[in-house]
């Protein structure tokens, strides 16, 4: 199994995240999600983007996990996701807790609303 890992980043402010933001991915790909590339983007704050299909996570050092749809983005520059949605309450959890959540947000994309309750009769 191969790994969309980032790249070292120059400067090691910025490469300090690296080893955590590789652990995600690869926990990611152990949960069947196919990550297609990673970077690691400027200070202020620190932050990382994982890109999987139409799909990207984004970290960053003061609000945690965002995923959203990926509009644009690349190493140096901010990534901008469309209908952003905070995935956990915490700033750095576990990998696999991460992975966990990004399937269940999958899982949950291909479930059609059946909430249309006109169909019962109310007795």
């Amino acid at each position: 199994m191969s790994y969309t890992i980032p790249a070292p980043h120059p400067l090691p402010e910025v490469d300090i995240i690296r080893p955590y933001i590789t652990d995600v991915v690869r926990s990611l790909e152990l949960s069947g999600v196919k990550v297609d590339r990673s970077w690691l983007d400027p200070m202020g704050p620190l932050d990382a983007t994982i890109v999987f299909g139409s799909r990207a996570l984004v970290w960053n050092e003061w609000t945690g996990w965002t995923i959203g749809a990926f509009i644009s983005g690349q190493q140096g520059t901010r990534t901008i996701l469309g209908n952003p949605t905070n995935l956990l309450d915490t700033i750095e959890p576990l990998p696999d807790v991460v992975a966990d959540a990004v399937v269940n947000v999958i899982y949950l994309a291909l479930i059609p609303n059946t909430d249309d309750t006109s169909t019962f009769i109310d007795a």
